[in-house]
């Protein structure tokens, strides 16, 4: 599947806010007016709704970011070094040089309590003179810091990332960290071992060093329990937004049945529950689903039932007729077999979340005899970057 691409032809570029642009790989665009962004983030979806054979009579633009910058709940940095055999380094990958690791204790799409825990575990290394974990021969101990904090409650869980190749004992780091003058409240750090050669975590073993191993958050007035890693939506202003726009195009829910596709911890279906009759979640991920069902629980929704499944294979199977479908899957999207097997099931609404619009275009072609796209509108949960997150609505014919 293509990446989204987005054109900045004759828009005059503007000093970037963050002093790491130039040569981070984490922004593709703080140098083009956030107004231009949206802009540009518009006009490709018209576009691709045209090239696609979709009127763009339905399509109702793209609503912005609560926080241009300081949005992310959520952030994963990387040690390293500058160039080869530099000065240890904690951060993002340089542009182009995916083996570069560049020090961002000033990155503009975090707040300041992040920059700072960054600042102080980049220090506290450097002084161990430990070495840091290397990507080709696959030696050495730190490999990743990852910080979460609840935007609407402050909650702040730092998540120190090793191989098991050095005994060392954290306790300094955890003083360390403890004595930082922080924003928000630290909740928790933990160590999670890790000797996977995949850059992607696969977490061995998690010890809680300080406090607890979750954060809450907060989202319009219910609380979701977040685990080290938990999908969770990384802009929490954005999703809220996000999730307002899919109970708009749900409509009246009132007694009214639904099915929620790729429910991860329940977020959405949970939103949902207290004005619907039934919710059914469905997700492939064991630890999401067990999260969900606590989320349930933490904000009293009875009428909400979270499986372990894979989706292609559990539409046959539900024992339920919805009348509202909800998906929201991972990029490549639901795929031929999965958006059949809806059609099958008659829902009167669906209501589609995706985070990749060339994915959505293929998918919404094979609804094409049986439904039609209603309204479609972007969120635009990712600032500086090419990601654009859309909703549609679609009914029957």
């Amino acid at each position: 599947m293509s990446r989204t691409v987005l054109r900045f032809d004759n828009i005059e570029k503007i000093q970037p806010l963050c002093p790491h642009f130039v040569e981070c790989g984490g922004c593709a665009y703080q140098d083009i007016p956030y107004i231009e962004q949206l802009k540009v983030k518009e006009e490709y979806m018209k576009n691709l709704l045209m090239k696609n054979g979709f009127s763009v009579d339905v399509y109702e633009g793209i609503k912005p970011s609560p926080e241009a910058y300081g949005y992310k709940n959520k952030m994963e940095f990387s040690f390293g070094d500058y160039k080869k055999g530099g000065e240890l380094t904690l951060g993002l990958h340089r542009k182009g040089r995916f083996m570069d690791i560049l020090s961002t204790e000033c990155c503009k799409i975090v707040d300041d309590d992040f920059n700072a825990i960054v600042k102080s575990t980049q220090e506290y290394f450097r002084k161990s003179r430990l070495p840091h974990y290397n990507r080709k021969t696959h030696n050495g101990y730190q490999r990743f810091l990852i910080v979460r904090k609840g935007k609407n409650t402050g909650e702040i869980l730092i998540n120190l990332v090793t191989t098991s190749q050095v005994e060392f004992d954290l306790t300094g780091y955890v003083e360390e960290i403890k004595r930082l003058r922080l924003r928000g409240t630290l909740t928790g750090i933990l160590h999670t071992v890790d000797d996977s050669p995949s850059d992607a975590i696969k977490p061995e073993k998690i010890e809680t060093l300080f406090g607890r191993d979750y954060i809450y958050e907060k989202i319009f007035d219910f609380m979701f329990k977040i685990s080290p890693f938990s999908f969770f939506q990384t802009n929490t202003k954005g999703a809220e937004i996000l999730y307002g726009k899919v109970r708009e195009y749900a409509g009246d829910i009132k007694g009214k049945k639904i099915l929620d596709l790729y429910c991860g911890t329940g977020t959405i279906g949970i939103t949902l529950a207290r004005d619907a009759k039934e919710v059914l979640g469905i997700e492939l991920v064991d630890e999401a689903v067990q999260a969900a069902r606590e989320n349930a629980r933490l904000n009293n929704i009875d009428n909400c039932q979270f499986f372990v499944g894979d989706t292609s294979e559990a539409l046959s199977s539900i024992g339920m007729r919805p009348d509202i479908v909800i998906v929201d899957p991972p990029r490549p999207g639901i795929g031929a077999k999965t958006a059949r097997d809806i059609i099958g099931l008659a829902p009167d609404v669906i209501v589609y979340v995706s985070c990749n619009p060339l994915s959505l275009m293929e998918d919404l072609k094979i609804w094409n005899n049986d439904y039609s796209i209603k309204r479609i509108i972007n969120v635009d949960m990712f600032p500086h970057t090419s990601h654009i997150e859309c909703v549609v609505l679609i009914e029957g014919k």
